[in-house]
């Protein structure tokens, strides 16, 4: 493997931070973290770019901190797209088998996936993946690799998920004004997904929340395959907001307090603990009961789940879950979260990290990495050595892109 191709880097830009992720693969296949970048997000609010001068600034200085980690030049990117314009929907695509003696070629399949793409869309949004989920060769249902089987029709279900072609546009547009190309677009929940899931919890039924600062996106695995993705728009910043609110103190502080004693279930919280809580306008601290703080907490903490719950049963995946629900994402660390889940949903829950990496895994262990590690691994076994950091020309760009077509499809 050249130099050039041994590294892939992940880039996911959130309303509260902007991480920079570079991963080396190994020949062995396996991917191994040699550089993060962390820095606060300044111009962007809920996945949407408001402020362009600061959006840059704040990737500029997370993919230079990334790379002097790394000690590699970055050139190109997996970037991590979110915010409540993501929409996605199911589709199915039928074609007849061409060929003479019947059998099921690639060429089929890449038909039939066309035909399940070819919606209509309403003005302004574009198509940002088309997942297939499983075939169907003549009435035999739940078949996952159709190539060389028999068969007269071909019949395809496949996931297709859409954004705001200026939301996209503009979020690209920050990375190439820091200088660095963008190989591929990746939703944030898929992404986070690679890393946090089980193949095992992937078959059985599972949900992924990934708790940002702005939204929290979900997405239904069934089968092995992804069956429905929605964003629900209550995010870490609203917890944020509330605790500035009903502590009067200032947000910057509200954060602190949040990270540093927060807890999303009162009856975790002993009546008896304190927290020293900043005051607005140069007044001195307060110390008040830590339990004043869950109250605010937990209420914030119930809608969401709740808005969820009212998600995946619209949606019609109550009863799909054996798996349970996987928290992750930067909201996901916030004490309490995990066990007020459990008494909503009455499902198991545990909060998802980053695993299947090596290098600095101990560094990204945690849950508000998990996009950013999802989008190298991801590259790694979706597009291969083509993910590389620095071009290689446009013919092993087009080359990489062909390959992620059959890729994504088997």
């Amino acid at each position: 493997m050249a130099r050039q191709e041994r590294y892939v880097v992940g880039l996911d830009i959130g309303t509260a931070k902007v991480c920079t992720v570079v991963g080396e693969l190994l020949d062995d296949g396996g991917v191994d973290v040699i550089g993060i970048g962390v820095t606060d997000s300044k111009g962007l609010k809920r996945g949407v770019v408001v402020n362009l001068e600061a959006a840059v600034e704040s990737i500029k200085k997370s993919i230079e901190e990334a790379e002097l980690m790394a000690g590699v030049e970055v050139g190109s990117v997996q970037l991590a797209i979110s915010g409540p314009h993501i929409k996605g929907f199911n589709s199915r695509g039928v074609v007849a088998v061409a060929g003479k003696n019947r059998e099921v070629t690639r060429d089929d399949v890449r038909r039939a996936i066309d035909a399940a793409r070819a919606v209509s869309l309403p003005a302004g949004r574009e198509i940002l993946h088309v997942l297939p989920q499983d075939f169907v060769v003549d009435e035999q249902e739940g078949i996952g690799a159709p190539v060389g089987l028999t068969g007269a029709r071909l019949e395809v279900n496949v996931h297709i998920i859409t954004g705001s072609q200026t939301a996209t546009q503009n979020l690209v547009a920050c990375v190439n004004r820091a200088g660095v190309e963008v190989q591929d677009t990746v939703i944030g929940q898929l992404a986070a997904s690679e890393t946090v899931l089980t193949s095992d919890e992937k078959e059985l039924g599972v949900a992924v929340v990934d708790i940002g600062g702005g939204t929290a996106d979900l997405a239904i695995f069934e089968r092995g395959s992804l069956w429905h993705t929605a964003v629900i728009a209550v995010g870490g910043d609203h917890f944020t907001n509330d605790i500035a609110v009903g502590l009067r103190t200032p947000i910057p502080d509200a954060e602190k307090v949040k990270r540093r004693a927060g807890c999303a279930l009162s009856s975790m919280v002993e009546e008896d603990e304190t927290i020293e809580v900043a005051s607005v306008g140069g007044r001195r601290p307060r110390v008040m009961a830590r339990r004043i703080l869950s109250d605010i907490l937990q209420p914030r903490a119930e809608e969401m789940f709740h808005l969820i719950w009212d998600e995946i049963s619209k949606a019609g995946y109550e009863k799909s879950l054996n798996s349970g629900l996987v928290l992750t994402g930067g909201g996901a660390q916030l004490e309490g979260m995990s066990e007020i889940a459990e008494q909503i949903f009455d499902l198991p829950i545990r909060r998802g990290v980053p695993v299947g990496v090596g290098g600095l895994a101990d560094h990204v262990s945690n849950p508000a990495f998990a996009t950013a590690v999802g989008l190298v691994l991801y590259a790694a076994r979706h597009r291969g050595p083509a993910a590389s950091t620095s071009g290689g020309g446009a013919l092993t760009r087009v080359m990489g892109r062909l390959k992620t077509v059959f890729k994504e499809f088997f």
